[in-house]
């Protein structure tokens, strides 16, 4: 009767074991990278829009119709090339007119510096030949009355009265010869000015006239593309109407708005890059450096505008293109890092949670807070130890404690 009863016993006790023990909890697959140091580099990012290097409204200089245009939307042009051309057949028509003028003002000067003199020079040099002619007749005279007082055929007043007539006639000479050579002097010199600057009035509206004629053809003021068109050819062009827009985006600009708090280790020189929102392959250029940081702050966004210069020769990137501008202001060695995507960040914070997991393969829940960022590291400031194994992946929302079950290196 014993052995009957005892196998029912044995059952019922080892039954009611089972039951009171504590259900296993379920383990949760996740992937681990470990804490490590590394040298990281100091950045501010902030968001940029791409700028030309070189922009330029391009219009024409004088008031025509459009003749010719020589390129289109989308075409390349070179420094000085001929991208429109105007009608210019009145202006050509002015030049031979500035020309001919010009002609006859040199032709004039060079018939004044020859020696053709006015009438009243003339004049003067008749009156002179009349008195060389009295004074020679008076020099004789006054000879052969000397001769004929000396024989005493003739009384002595004779003789007075001719020296008194060659006296006179020297000083009419004289006065003759000094008012040719003063009329000579003075009209000379007078009438070369006044053809000499004839002639430079001549060449300055010849000057004109070719100025007026060149600017009939509109050139590329600089290597680049043209990326606007407003008129065409039969359109009257007028400075204050541009005919193109030509950018040069060999070089883009990236001007950033930087906010204040974070400007202050902004230089000019530093390295910097751009990374478009798009996500398209123009990332960062370590080519790229900033060229201007302002000295004033925007009264209404308290941010520093800051230009970043980035080699385009590819013309990957495209003038309004918007994205991120990243400014390397120095270096942090040592620093403790963990991948980016193992801190659960608190919304609008550098601070968050880290989940560390133990020799026990055990999840503990961490406060901590981070520092610079870079390449999908972050700096972690405190709350978590070199060699440490964060969660990368399966980590999110998951309770304190809870063990898991590590599948493989996280990235």
């Amino acid at each position: 009767m014993k052995v009957l009863f005892a196998a029912p016993l044995t059952l019922f006790l080892i039954g009611c074991a089972h039951q009171d023990d504590p259900p296993s909890k379920p383990l949760v697959a996740v992937k681990v990278a470990k804490a490590e140091e590394a040298t990281l580099r100091m950045t501010v990012t902030a968001p940029a829009t791409v700028f030309p290097r070189e922009q330029a409204s391009v219009a024409a200089r004088i008031t025509a119709p459009i003749r010719e245009l020589r390129v289109r939307k989308g075409d390349r042009v070179d420094a000085g090339q001929i991208v429109a051309v105007l009608e210019d057949r009145d202006i050509l028509a002015q030049r031979d007119e500035a020309r001919a003028a010009l002609d006859d003002a040199e032709a004039n000067l060079l018939k004044i510096t020859a020696g053709t003199l006015p009438t009243d020079i003339e004049r003067a040099r008749g009156e002179l030949a009349s008195a060389e002619a009295a004074l020679n007749q008076a020099e004789k005279n006054y000879q052969r009355r000397s001769e004929l007082f000396k024989q005493g055929a003739i009384p002595g007043r004779e003789l007075l009265a001719s020296e008194t007539d060659l006296k006179q006639a020297k000083a009419a000479h004289e006065v003759a010869k000094r008012a040719l050579d003063l009329l000579e002097s003075q009209s000379r010199d007078k009438e070369i000015r006044i053809a000499e600057s004839r002639v430079s009035q001549a060449k300055a509206r010849l000057a004109l006239a070719e100025a007026q004629r060149q600017f009939a053809e509109i050139r590329s003021p600089f290597t680049g593309v043209v990326t606007d068109q407003f008129m065409y050819p039969g359109d009257m062009a007028k400075p204050e109407n541009p005919i193109f827009t030509i950018m040069d985006l060999a070089v883009a600009v990236a001007r950033a708005q930087v906010p204040e708090a974070e400007a202050a280790p902004l230089r000019r020189g530093q390295a910097c890059s751009f990374k478009p929102v798009d996500g398209s392959p123009t990332a960062a250029d370590p080519g790229g450096r900033i060229t201007v940081v302002n000295t004033a702050v925007d009264l209404a966004k308290r941010t520093v505008e800051v230009w970043c210069e980035i080699p385009n020769n590819g013309q990957a990137l495209r003038a309004g293109s918007f994205g991120n501008v990243t400014i390397v202001t120095g270096t942090l060695p040592g620093a403790l890092v963990v991948p980016l995507s193992a801190v659960q960040f608190n919304e609008g914070t550098r601070s968050g949670a880290i989940y560390i997991v133990d020799g026990r393969q055990v999840a503990h829940r961490t406060e901590v807070a981070t520092g610079e960022r870079e390449d999908g590291k972050v700096q972690v400031l405190k709350g978590v130890k070199a060699g440490d194994a964060v969660i990368v992946e399966g980590g999110y929302g998951l309770p304190d404690g809870t063990p898991v079950q590590v599948q493989g290196a996280g990235k």
